[in-house]
């Protein structure tokens, strides 16, 4: 890379190349007007015989060969005991008698340094992806609350008062198992694949006829901001398996698909969106009832969607991956 005191930016190499080259001059000449060594005017002069202009930039000074570099039977080794017994550099290490850096840079390089990049129930490295375009696909799915009686629950005012609390809310139900059974808020979230933005409603069950009424609102929403919706993954939950939910979906114009059974990595997204929905707006701070935390939904799911960082979409709000998507674009 040419610093700033360099004898031979680009431009001059290109010079010294031509009066070798173009111009008949000797090396010994051009090395010696332009104050660089014989050598280094020959190597410039030889780059533009051979490669013209584009000749004149650097290289990288990346080796060809790396001998001294962990051989490959070790690294597989080494990718074996991660992946089958997730263990850590040191015990690696240990076990085929190798410095624990050594291991730690082949799993930096493999990408098995974080466990992260590890799906927890294969052991194989994971496998991510992103649909091409927004409403390309669409995850559903439901996220189960318990209600918070009023005076708040028992996360943050502590077992003894939230029971208290729990007894004293009006609305409850009884239950032969328990003397006193709250209810529950069904969040319906609906995520777009490529652009991360959210959609959500709360509702107090989880049958199908919700579920549909949400997938037509999800929907018309997106459609308002230009996304027409192609297919919807949910899990396989009784509502997503109805006769009623194929019906809609096909009304719709949209193609419904199930994740593996007992396999929720494959509606990682939306799984990953709960998680990040009960820490920044379920359990974020006290509410001092059902209502109050319902009431700001709205709130977070417009901050999440038009200023939250996003980091798997480059640190960027998800609504910008919307911005360009014009109506009828992908129609």
């Amino acid at each position: 890379m040419s610093h700033a005191n360099a004898a031979l930016t680009p431009r001059q190499r290109l010079r010294i190349a031509r009066l070798i080259i173009n111009e008949g001059w000797t090396v010994a000449h051009a090395a010696d007007y332009f104050h660089v060594a014989w050598p280094t005017a020959q190597k410039w002069a030889r780059r533009y015989a051979e490669h013209g202009i584009a000749g004149m930039t650097d290289r990288s000074s990346r080796p060809h060969a790396h001998p001294n570099q962990t051989p490959r039977p070790i690294v597989r080794k080494i990718k074996h005991l991660r992946i089958t017994r997730r263990l850590g550099p040191v015990e690696i290490g240990g076990l085929l008698q190798l410095p624990p850096s050594t291991v730690h840079a082949v799993l930096v390089r493999e990408r098995l340094n974080r466990l992260s990049h590890i799906d927890r129930k294969t052991g194989e490295p994971a496998r991510r992806y992103e649909h091409p375009h927004p409403g390309s696909l669409i995850h559903v799915d439901v996220k189960k609350l318990g209600n918070i009686p009023d005076g708040g629950g028992w996360r943050t005012v502590g077992r003894v008062q939230g029971g208290k609390n729990r007894a004293a809310t009006p609305g409850k139900e009884r239950s032969r198992r328990r003397d006193v059974l709250m209810r529950h808020a069904y969040v319906h979230t609906v995520i777009d694949d490529h652009s991360r933005v959210a959609y959500a409603e709360i509702h107090d069950d989880e049958r199908a006829e919700t579920a549909i009424g949400v997938l037509q609102r999800a929907v018309s929403w997106f459609q308002d901001r230009g996304v027409r919706v192609e297919r919807v993954l949910s899990d396989n939950g009784s509502a997503y398996r109805s006769h009623a939910w194929r019906d809609a979906c096909s009304g719709l114009g949209i193609t419904p698909k199930w994740t593996r059974p007992y396999r929720p990595q494959t509606n990682g997204k939306i799984e990953r969106f709960h998680r990040t929905l009960a820490d920044g707006w379920a359990y974020s701070r006290h509410y001092s009832s059902e209502q109050a935390r319902r009431k700001a939904l709205p709130a977070w799911l417009h901050y999440y969607n038009q200023h939250r960082p996003h980091s798997a979409i480059g640190q960027l709000p998800p609504v910008t991956r919307l911005s360009s998507n014009l109506p009828g674009q992908y129609s």
